[in-house]
């Protein structure tokens, strides 16, 4: 079984395939060149962030997501469905994650601040992710869990509000 990075992104994930309609892609690639462009404030930054800008407003209607142009995403985001998908612009998701519908990643939890997210999370849909949590890398989020609290790596958060499971390591001699 491969296992997937929590620190180098796979850029192929959100790569577009050719004629096939994906609006989550289309909007990540939006989200990023807009970041590129931004970030060079030079005369082509000035003359093409207000096109990307309403490409923006544009996928993210058809889409249904609320992903902010300023998130702090890594690289290999998957949403496989993104309706409903609202992420707030000062938390931060690492590479390589995974967000089915409805996911809400934001404020409002009992810890101040904004989720946390490090690499190759993967977060059921419906889930809730709300306040200054951290989640550890390879860490599965289930579907309409509500997460308010830290959830360590290669655990699994369920319920409401969610309880964390953590995975025993087996031992070399173990059959998986």
């Amino acid at each position: 079984m491969m296992t997937i990075s929590a620190t180098d992104p796979d850029w192929s994930r959100e790569k577009k395939i050719s004629g096939r309609y994906e609006p989550a892609k289309e909007l990540l690639a939006v989200i990023r060149s807009y970041q590129r462009f931004k970030s060079n404030r030079g005369f082509w930054g000035k003359i093409v962030t207000p096109f990307l800008v309403m490409q923006h407003r544009f996928w993210s209607a058809v889409s249904g997501a609320d992903i902010p142009l300023n998130s702090n995403i890594g690289g290999g985001l998957m949403m496989p469905h993104p309706n409903g998908i609202v992420i707030h612009p000062e938390a931060t998701i690492g590479p390589n994650c995974l967000l089915f519908q409805q996911v809400t990643i934001g404020t409002g939890g009992p810890k101040a601040g904004t989720p946390d997210i490090a690499g190759h999370v993967d977060i059921g849909a419906g889930a809730k992710i709300l306040g200054g949590v951290t989640i550890g890398a390879h860490a599965r989020i289930g579907a309409n869990a509500v997460v308010l609290d830290d959830v360590p790596e290669h655990a699994t958060a369920v319920g409401i509000p969610a309880k964390v499971f953590v995975q025993m390591k087996k031992n070399s001699h173990e059959k998986d």
